[in-house]
């Protein structure tokens, strides 16, 4: 959908669709109906008014358009070069206090929401531009806004929480199954969102210039690190005194890499050699090679560490990219970590997500691209889900 930027292929919209949907394949209870409650709660002590946007790709036809409030799809019209406004496809979202429920159709998609003021959408030849707040010259860059992911099908629905792009207006997910009972995520502790920033502005070497304020200096969101260091917030070294690290310790020892927790025997065998990482089977054959990576294609999870949706290279990546910003590789030498005790514990590491991930109620974020390597990421699922909610959170 994004058309301004690669990353959405790895981002959380991919989360969901791509590490979701081949991680977590359920056969529904029932047939899941054409469209199902979505029911949005207003918890965030704001008075501002709110506005829902329920964007994405209707799964029936491929095309890509909007939601309307009863759950009716709307193919985006052709779009232009430079780009044209889109449609309005807002939903007047509930005040504080109180909730709306609209119907969300079987999509592959996102739902937007904003405080304050409507979002700024356009239209190339391509499909939508999303906002892509990491350009100061995005129309939308001083609006607080943020959204979640969701993937509605035959299977059921999944719908996540998601910080792989930022962090910003705090909110939860959930899901009611048929059996009445409901699953959540997303929430932060209390004290989690201002907690935060503090934490953040307190890291040296550059993490603070992630936190973006508006013209009246309030605290707008904080970018993912893949955008700071591609616009130059960040340091592009920042991860490299790791990366050494961890390729000196392969060139004479052996990661092993055990990619699916369905396939125990299923294993590839990692040895640096000539600055080049060589995966190989049980067998001994080369399956797949990296080159050395750094700090964007760690954080990104794509570049040097791009992982095709195939059963080989693109499982290796993603648990190459979990390890790498979770710094587990020098401390295990089998990966992926099956807990979280070592994550984040080297001075060098995806500061971002530690954050992040340390001020959730239940300790699962989208931090990053691949953070449900090891079921880490904010996700719920329903094979015959009977509503699905978000709940916008108090700012504290």
């Amino acid at each position: 959908m994004r058309v301004k930027h690669k990353l959405l292929a790895v981002l959380a919209a991919a989360a969901t669709v791509a590490a979701g949907l081949t991680a977590i394949i359920a056969v529904p209870a029932e047939a899941v109906p054409n469209t199902i409650p979505l029911k949005i709660t207003n918890n965030s002590g704001r008075g501002d008014p709110v506005y829902i946007y329920n964007l994405g790709t209707n799964l029936a036809t491929g095309q890509q358009g909007w939601a309307d409030g009863g759950g009716t799809f709307h193919a985006w019209p052709a779009g232009g070069n430079p780009p044209t406004p889109a449609p309005d496809a807002s939903i007047a979202g509930p005040s504080n206090g109180q909730s709306i429920t609209i119907q969300m159709p079987k999509f592959s998609g996102r739902v937007y929401f904003s405080y304050g003021q409507k979002l700024v959408f356009k239209l190339t030849t391509g499909g939508l531009v999303q906002p892509a707040v990491q350009n100061p010259s995005d129309p939308n860059r001083n609006t607080l806004f943020n959204w979640t992911e969701y993937t509605l099908n035959d299977s059921g629905l999944w719908i996540n929480s998601t910080q792989v792009d930022m962090f910003s207006a705090p909110y939860a997910v959930g899901v009611q199954a048929g059996d009445g009972s409901t699953k959540t995520t997303g929430h932060l502790k209390p004290g989690g969102y201002n907690g935060f920033f503090d934490a953040l502005r307190g890291q040296p070497g550059g993490w603070a210039n992630l936190i973006q304020t508006g013209p009246d200096g309030s605290v707008l969101r904080a970018l993912a690190p893949t955008y700071g260091v591609e616009t130059g917030l960040l340091p592009a070294n920042v991860m490299d005194d790791y990366i050494n690290r961890v390729w000196s310790k392969y060139s004479n020892e052996t990661l092993t890499v055990t990619p699916f927790t369905d396939q125990p025997n299923t294993k590839y065998f990692g040895r640096v050699s000539g600055n080049v990482m060589n995966f190989t089977n049980s067998s001994g054959s080369v399956v797949t090679s990296f080159q050395k990576p750094n700090a964007p294609s760690i954080f990104g999870c794509a570049g040097l560490l791009d992982a095709p949706n195939d059963l080989v290279r693109g499982p290796i990546s993603r648990t190459l990219c979990a390890g790498f910003n979770r710094s587990t590789l020098l401390v295990n030498p089998n990966q992926p970590d099956s807990s979280n005790a070592n994550f984040y514990q080297d001075v060098v590491t995806n500061h971002y997500a530690r954050k992040i991930h340390a001020r959730m109620a239940d300790g699962k974020a989208y931090a990053f691209a691949f953070d449900d390597v090891g079921a880490h990421e904010s996700l719920v699922h329903d094979g015959n889900p009977q509503q699905a909610s978000i709940t916008l959170d108090p700012f504290n």
